[in-house]
């Protein structure tokens, strides 16, 4: 496969994990997961982590990924490469894991002094990557291995920073988000 369909494959393959929390933002307030507990002077996670945010947007990273294996017969033809489709526990995988691996990293964060809010460069960018990956891998194996080929791989590690950064910068400039990252 050559370089452009490396990055289509793995730019739809990752659509389930880059979409859950933008949701869980929109899906707003609820009660804490963390309940308000702390931990030494600082709370396990915040208020930012919430059930509601976690179950909206486990549910919509989960509905599109539904969404792209009905379109995925259509959208290979338009580029030219066989895009994959995502079975029940794939999808599922990318979404909730995509929840967990930013909600790991609030709980680093918090654990490192940093405020709600605060830049923490690279795992800002990651979390939900390795959360969604791992939660794949582990749900949904043998699809895993057929479509987080090496390339595929080495394409999200290097494309997520860059899609972080612009679309967070955009939902920054429109007035969205209270920070630039």
């Amino acid at each position: 496969m050559d370089v452009f369909g490396v990055v289509v494959t793995a730019v739809w393959a990752m659509l389930p994990a880059y979409v859950p929390n933008n949701a869980a933002v929109l899906a707003g307030g609820g009660r804490p997961i963390d309940g308000g507990r702390t931990m030494g002077d600082s709370r396990l996670l915040g208020d930012g982590k919430t059930w509601r945010g976690t179950l909206v947007g486990t549910l919509a990273g989960l509905a599109l990924a539904i969404l792209l294996s009905m379109l995925a017969p259509a959208a290979s033809d338009l580029v030219g490469y066989a895009l994959p489709t995502f079975p029940l526990r794939a999808g599922l995988g990318l979404a909730f894991g995509a929840m967990l691996g930013d909600i790991g990293a609030s709980f680093l964060k918090r654990r490192s002094g940093r405020e709600r809010g605060a830049a923490f460069p690279g795992l800002d960018q990651l979390d939900f990557v390795v959360g969604a990956l791992a939660c794949a891998f582990v749900l949904a194996p043998s699809w895993f291995g057929e479509t987080f080929t090496v390339p595929v791989l080495v394409a999200i590690l290097l494309l997520t920073p860059l899609l972080h950064v612009l679309t967070n910068g955009i939902a920054y400039a429109l007035g969205l988000k209270n920070e630039p990252w």
